[in-house]
């Protein structure tokens, strides 16, 4: 009998304890900060010239560690280990390597405070958006352990007198895990341990503004019995390192989160059969969103107000989930939107470090220059009636951002930001409403506030995303409650902390045996 999957609750900080335990994490990565980390190739630590430097965001100068960088030829060595690897991990029984997540899912819970407190510095992270982070990433663990207990013995087929038949999953090969910043801890972890756990051997590719997480997850997993070269830890640049294990015919599988454009090129390139490979490679990919927020004219309007800030502005709208357009039916338009800006100007900005800070910084410069532009072209678009400034003298801050009026085509309603702007249309009625939500090339979250059950009724068959959210924020997704993965640009559809998603890193193979 396998146990029953609970989430890991999120920390209560209005309890004192809590505080001082996570002041104490702050404490303990400040004392490890600007330590340098080894690659992890085979069970061998390996340390290069050339290295990754994670920087603070919120304080620029401030160097949280270095990580060494890979290049092809230690990415071929790599390569080369999990192919050996494979071979025996492939034939350890499903309870060993369950074993394996629930050993490193306890470590964690015994760090959870440390690893947050790294994700404020190396992330900028405020404390309650970095506590949901490693929560989720221990969620990850527990949830696909169990998963892969229930799914060891295959599933039930029918026999017929004189023939047994079996229908089991077998585990692919060799994948690249290509993971991203945002979620430094949770979807690294989760869409590594998912390929593990199903058998097969990584190469983790983490994302180079946010490796010092990963290399302490790779830590951890080795502290958890699991075997040399099963998990080989690779940073490197997308364009040497990334491409080149893409292309690479021994790689059976590529698992990637990051941007619609990198995606759909991973994509395109994985799609490609390079001489000696002899299968069709196979990509999970989440690529973003540009996710809506729709208030029809009968909702509960301070839920609403409430629903899109939230969405917006957690973790200054760097989310694939977060709300970056609100789509409100003219009758209640006004009241939703004097009330968010209400409820926006109550937002901190500053150092994550500080409790009390709502809102830290974003996560580099560039990011910083992309989502500035935004806001210029977002006055030209609309009205800014909240926000519209930003400040990277210290660190990369800018202010939570409504942008009023906005036409349904213009490109503040079409375009993903990841940054802490919102966007606010008027429709008619509900159906324009709708229409205008899936006018995106995108379709991962959406949220309708309505206390009208025909239109709620409505949504769910309409409304094209793979999360849809009903009278709630569209953020916050939670392991094997609520699978996450969205539909066309948005990627392959893959459900996060769902059933089926081990399935995508396994084949299905049917033994026939007459007698």
């Amino acid at each position: 009998m396998v146990q029953a999957y609970k989430h890991e609750p999120l920390t209560n900080f209005s309890q004192g304890n809590n505080n001082e335990a996570y002041l104490e994490g702050l404490k303990k990565v400040k004392e490890n900060m600007g330590k340098s980390y080894d690659l992890l190739i085979g069970g061998e630590r390996i340390h290069t010239e050339e290295q990754i430097v994670s920087y603070n965001p919120a304080n620029k100068e401030e160097v949280i560690g270095t990580v060494s960088k890979a290049n092809q030829e230690l990415a071929e060595k790599a390569m080369q280990a999990a192919v050996q690897a494979f071979d025996s991990w492939r034939k350890t029984k499903a309870d060993s390597r369950a074993d394996i997540l629930f050993r490193a899912a306890a470590i964690m819970r015994r760090r959870k405070h440390e690893l947050s407190a790294l994700m404020t510095k190396e992330a900028g992270k405020p404390w309650p958006e970095a506590d949901a982070d490693t929560a989720e990433a221990i969620d990850f663990l527990e949830y696909y352990a169990r998963q892969m207990l229930l799914m060891k013995d295959g599933v039930p087929v029918q026999s017929r007198p004189n023939e047994f038949n079996k229908y089991n999953y077998i585990p692919l090969g060799v994948g690249i895990v290509i993971s991203p910043w945002n979620f430094p801890l949770a979807i690294m972890a989760g869409t590594t341990v998912a390929a593990i756990v199903a058998g097969n051997t990584v190469l983790l590719k983490p994302a180079s503004t946010t490796p010092i997480i990963a290399a302490k997850f790779v830590e951890i997993m080795e502290e958890a019995g699991l075997p040399a070269g099963v998990l080989n830890f690779v940073p490197g640049s997308g364009a040497e390192v990334g491409d080149y294990l893409v292309d690479h015919p021994q790689t059976r599988f590529v698992s990637f989160t990051g941007s619609r454009d990198v995606g759909t090129r991973i994509y395109e390139r994985a799609s490609k059969v390079q001489p000696g490979q002899k299968w069709l490679k196979r990509v999970i990919a989440e690529m973003g969103g540009k996710d809506t927020i729709v208030v029809d004219s009968e909702a509960d309007l301070e839920l609403a107000a409430q629903s899109i800030v939230k969405s917006a502005f957690g973790f200054s709208g760097q989310k694939c989930s977060a709300c970056s357009r609100a789509v409100i039916v003219e009758d209640v338009y006004d009241q939703v939107l004097e009330r968010a800006v209400e409820l926006t100007k109550e937002w901190t900005v500053g150092n994550p470090e500080e409790l009390s800070t709502s809102m830290g910084p974003v996560i580099d410069a560039s990011a910083y220059k992309k989502i500035m532009e935004y806001i210029e072209i977002g006055k030209q678009e609309g009205k800014i009636v909240a926000g519209g400034e930003g400040d990277d003298s210290k660190g990369y801050f800018i202010q939570p951002t409504i942008v009023a009026d906005v036409a349904a085509q213009a490109r503040l309603m079409q375009e993903e930001i990841f940054g802490p702007v919102v966007a606010f249309c008027k429709a008619k009625d509900f159906n324009e409403a709708l229409d205008i939500a899936n006018n995106t090339e995108y379709g991962l979250t959406g949220a309708v506030i309505s206390t009208n059950r025909a239109h709620i009724e409505q949504a769910q068959e309409d409304f094209q995303v793979g999360n849809l959210y009903i009278n709630r924020g569209c953020t916050g997704a939670i392991v094997g409650y609520q699978p996450f993965g969205g539909f066309n640009m948005s990627g392959t559809d893959s459900k996060a902390g769902g059933p089926d998603y081990l399935t995508l890193h396994m084949q299905a193979k049917t033994t026939s045996e007459a007698y």
